[in-house]
């Protein structure tokens, strides 16, 4: 009988020792470290036939590589094709993790459902019977998604080599377990190693792979921090329960921008692809109130439109409070700080609350002069105009600074029917025709002036 072979891991990031240890030395965690059994054979679990290995395994020159584009597979849904950076590139490993119930396997179940290349969706959470009352929601007539509900990989590699996918989900990689590790599912060694064979049979037969992962209460991809170091995409879908809307966010990305974002909406039938994410970030209140500005910023490629709701009141506990909701509360510090010694505003004695609509985090500072007139809008109780917008970034010493692409984030506020916006003058705009006027301002004092006399 073969003696079991034993192995100590830090449950934070994976890293691996011949004893306990109190504290990891590389994450500096305690009581982070547990014994694990490991007992890995010398074979694999993927064995490529000599058809389906494609990657040559040469060395080239430099310049005898090819440069040619990628060809990638359309998921034939434009937000999950914009936040991969125009589909997914045959090979790619890509992970996607979210909240428990937020729709991380309605949304996968939803793009393989719909796709028309051969798809295997492998579940270790749910059995065939109760993803097919969800299919039948969402996609009823698919004649290319095949449902496997399998937590062995041994197993699934087999039904994959039978069926031949072109596309392969699991949900999740928490469940699976390979033979060739002895420790439970969900551990750090099973983990790894499941994730490392679906990486040899995704880059050798070209074959995309997609997986679920469980998050920790922090927030982070549940299991070792190498998992996020070995897939090739990270995708981080959030979003409240209590809420419709859901945000696709992409936190890695070797094939495209990591700033891309895709927004949905949880309906009955499956998730909605929101093209237009202005109408989810702007109310659409018909009477003016005080306290709110919109703001045009750019996420990656896509300019959106979002409202600010500032909220300033006398503080009753002494100690004055600031709070935000999506913005950075040392950039509201600095911004009440240039409030009060370059416009002459007295917010130290008070409160300030601010929040950004719609469940998004904006670390833009083109959205600077509309945080700046929400406050004072709330301070003064003052309406802003409607039809009114912002893009500006606010110095330190009070001056109205250019941002980027502006030309992009007018033509978006002229579309959705907005008539002034406010943005510096050092910016260069060759704009022509255009129905929005565009306010040139240089100071605080100018806005405080054009908005509230």
């Amino acid at each position: 009988m073969a003696k079991t072979k034993t192995a100590f891991f830090c449950q934070n990031c994976g890293t691996q020792y011949a004893k306990w240890v109190g504290q990891c030395s590389a994450c500096k965690e305690w009581n982070t470290v547990v014994e694990e059994v490991v007992q890995k054979d010398e074979k694999t679990s993927w064995k490529p036939s000599n058809s389906t290995a494609k990657r040559a395994s040469k060395p080239l020159l430099v310049h005898e590589i090819s440069v040619e584009k990628e060809l990638r597979l359309n998921t034939f849904d434009q937000e999950f094709n914009r936040v991969l950076g125009g589909g997914l590139v045959p090979g790619a490993l890509v992970l996607l993790g979210g909240e428990p119930g937020v729709g991380k396997s309605t949304l996968l179940l939803q793009i393989a459902l719909k796709l028309p290349y051969r798809t295997l969706y492998v579940s270790g959470e749910e059995s065939q019977k109760q993803i097919k009352m969800r299919a039948d929601r969402i996609h009823p007539n698919s004649e290319t998604c095949y449902i496997l509900t399998e937590t062995k990989t041994q197993n699934i590699f087999k039904q994959i080599e039978a069926t031949e996918p072109d596309i392969v989900v699991v949900d999740s990689i928490q469940t699976l377990h390979s033979d060739y590790i002895e420790s439970a599912a969900g551990s750090i060694s099973q983990i790894r190693e499941c994730t490392a064979e679906l990486i040899k049979f995704a880059k050798e037969t070209n074959t995309p792979v997609i997986l679920i992962g469980h998050i920790t209460k922090d927030g982070s991809i549940a299991g070792p921090k190498i998992l996020e170091h070995m897939v090739d995409t990270v995708l981080q879908f959030e979003g409240d329960r209590n809420y419709v809307y859901r945000i696709l966010r992409s936190l890695k990305n070797r094939f495209g921008s990591t700033a891309e974002l895709g927004i949905y909406e949880m309906q009955g039938s499956g998730l909605r692809e929101v093209n237009n994410p202005s109408e989810v970030l702007v109310s659409k209140n018909d009477e003016g109130l005080s306290g709110t500005a919109i703001a045009s910023t750019v996420e990656g490629m896509r300019p959106l439109l979002i409202e600010i709701q500032a909220l300033v009141s006398t503080a009753v506990y002494g100690t004055p409070q600031r709070s935000t909701t999506g913005y950075n509360a040392k950039r509201l510090n600095m911004l009440l700080a240039v409030l009060e010694k370059r416009a002459g505003f007295k917010l130290g004695a008070k409160d300030v609350f601010l929040n950004i609509t719609g469940g998004i985090s904006v670390d833009d500072p083109a959205i600077d002069l509309a945080v700046i007139a929400a406050i004072l809008s709330s301070n003064e109780d003052i309406p802003i105009e409607k039809g009114i917008c912002f893009a500006a970034e606010v110095g330190l010493a009070g001056e109205i600074r250019p941002v980027q692409r502006v030309e992009q984030r007018i033509l978006e506020a002229e579309k959705l029917g907005y008539t002034n916006i406010f943005v510096s003058k050092n910016n260069k705009i060759g704009l022509k025709n255009t129905k929005i006027k565009v306010q040139l301002t240089a100071k605080i004092e100018d806005v405080v002036r054009n908005l509230f006399g």
